[in-house]
C-alpha cells in the first residue's frame, strides 16, 4: 500500500506541570516496523496515542505523508490501533468482530464477506469464523485483533504492547509471525514495548526513549552493538557496564585504565579523557586459563556459574574490582568452570567500548526492573 510515512516533529506532551513527551523527532518511512522501546514511563505509550489520535499534543506536529494530523480526531485519520488487551467484542463471533469496522464503509454484503475472509485468512484463523472470543486462546484473539485492524486497510497500524498478555513461549512465537504479516500486507508497523528481545526480533528500525525523549534511533544491530549513551547500553541487553579512566588515542582505539590495569578499547570514544563509562556484552567475553598472556586481559575469579540451558551465565569477579558476566556456549562440557576458580579473563579490543558522555547514564530502580523483565 502506498503512503503510510509517519513524521513527529518537535512532539510535546504535558499533564499539568509533568511532561510525558519532551519534544522527539522521529521519521517512520512508509512500509517500515518501527519499535518504540523504553521502560515504563518513558512516554512511548503516549507518544503512540498522539499517533493514534486519543491525546492531543501540547506542541509539535504529527505528520502521516507529509499532512499535519495533530488536530485531527481519531476516526478522520488512516491509522488503525491493537492494543494490549485487545478489545474483542464478547457476544460477536470472530467473523462479526472482523467485520464490525466495514459497517459504517457502506459495503455489500459479498465485499464484507470477501474481505472479512482475506483478512482472516491472512492471519490464519478462517477456521475459527463461528467462535466467539471466549471460545479462543490468548494467540488467538491477537490474530483476531489483528484481523479487525487490517481489514480497514490503514497507511499505518499502531500495536502497543499487543503480545505482553500471553505466555514466553507462544510471545516468541507470534514475534515471528508478526514480522512476517507486517512484510505480507506492506504497511507502516509502529511498535510499543518494553521487551527489548521483541524490539529486536521484530524492528527494521528502534528508538530507545526515556524520560520523554529519544536516547537513540537506529536498526536493532546497530543500537545493540553501537550504544549510543551508557543508558541505551544498559538497558538494550546486559552491557557490563564500567567506571574507567580515558587516557587518550592509542593505534587500535582509545587507551583506559580499570584499576591499575591498563586496556584498550576499539570501539566508542577515542579521543575520550578521564573518568569514562566503558562496555562490554557478556557475549564477547573469553575466559581463559590462568596465566594466559597478552593485551586487553584482567586476572579474575569465578563468583558462580548458572545454567540457563543453551548457555552458561558465568560470573566473574576482576582483580581490578569490577563484577562482570560472560555468556559460554553450553557445549556439553560437564564442568567448564566452578565458582572460585582462578581465570584470565579477555575483554576483545574489537568488543571493548568507550562511551560518550551526556544521555541518561543512570537507570531508575524501577526501570532496572523492568529492563531485566
Amino acid at each position: 500500500m502506498a503512503g503510510g510515512e509517519v513524521q513527529l516533529v518537535d512532539l510535546v506532551k504535558r499533564f499539568g506541570e509533568f511532561t510525558a513527551v519532551d519534544g522527539i523527532n522521529l521519521q517512520m518511512p512508509s512500509g517500515e516496523f518501527f519499535s518504540l522501546l523504553g521502560p515504563s514511563g518513558c512516554g512511548k505509550t503516549t507518544s503512540l496515542r498522539m499517533i493514534a489520535g486519543f491525546e492531543r499534543p501540547t506542541e509539535g506536529q504529527i505528520l502521516l505523508d507529509g499532512e499535519d494530523m495533530a488536530q485531527t480526531p481519531p476516526h478522520k485519520r488512516d491509522v488503525n490501533t491493537v492494543f494490549q488487551n485487545y478489545a474483542l467484542f464478547p457476544h460477536l463471533t470472530v467473523e462479526e468482530n472482523v467485520a464490525f469496522g466495514l459497517k459504517y464503509q457502506k459495503a455489500s454484503k459479498q465485499e464484507i464477506r470477501e474481505r472479512v475472509g482475506r483478512a482472516l485468512e491472512l492471519v490464519q484463523m478462517s477456521q475459527f469464523v463461528r467462535r466467539r472470543p471466549n471460545q479462543l486462546s490468548g494467540g488467538q484473539q491477537q490474530r483476531v485483533a489483528l484481523a479487525r485492524a487490517l481489514i480497514l486497510n490503514p497507511k499505518v497500524l499502531l500495536l502497543d504492547e499487543p503480545l505482553g498478555a500471553l505466555d514466553a513461549k507462544l510471545r516468541k512465537r507470534l514475534q515471528i509471525e508478526l514480522k512476517a504479516l507486517q512484510e505480507e500486507v506492506g504497511i507502516t508497523f509502529i511498535y510499543v514495548t518494553h521487551d527489548q528481545e521483541e524490539a529486536l526480533t521484530m524492528s527494521d528500525r528502534i528508538a530507545v526513549m526515556s524520560q520523554g525523549r529519544v536516547e537513540q534511533v537506529g536498526q536493532p544491530k546497530e543500537i545493540y552493538e553501537n550504544p549510543a549513551t551508557a543508558y541505551v547500553a544498559d538497558f538494550l541487553g546486559v552491557s557490563n557496564l564500567m567506571d574507567a579512566e580515558a587516557a587518550g588515542p592509542a593505534p587500535e582505539g582509545c587507551k583506559v585504565k580499570l584499576g591499575e590495569f591498563e586496556l584498550v578499547a576499539g570501539q566508542g570514544e577515542s579521543d575520550a579523557l578521564g573518568p569514562c563509562k566503558v562496555t562490554i556484552r557478556p557475549e564477547r567475553i573469553d575466559i581463559e586459563p590462568q596465566g594466559t598472556s597478552g593485551e586487553n586481559r584482567i586476572p579474575g575469579m569465578v563468583e558462580r556459574v548458572v545454567y540457563v540451558g543453551a548457555t552458561l551465565q558465568v560470573f566473574l569477579h576482576l582483580a581490578s574490582g569490577q563484577t562482570i558476566q560472560a555468556w559460554v556456549p553450553n557445549d556439553g562440557d560437564a564442568h567448564p568452570r566452578a565458582s572460585g576458580d582462578a581465570i584470565m579473563v579477555h575483554l576483545p579490543v574489537d568488543a571493548f567500548r568507550v562511551l560518550p558522555g551526556g544521555g541518561t547514564a543512570v537507570l531508575a530502580a524501577a526501570e532496572l526492573d523492568v529492563a531485566s523483565s
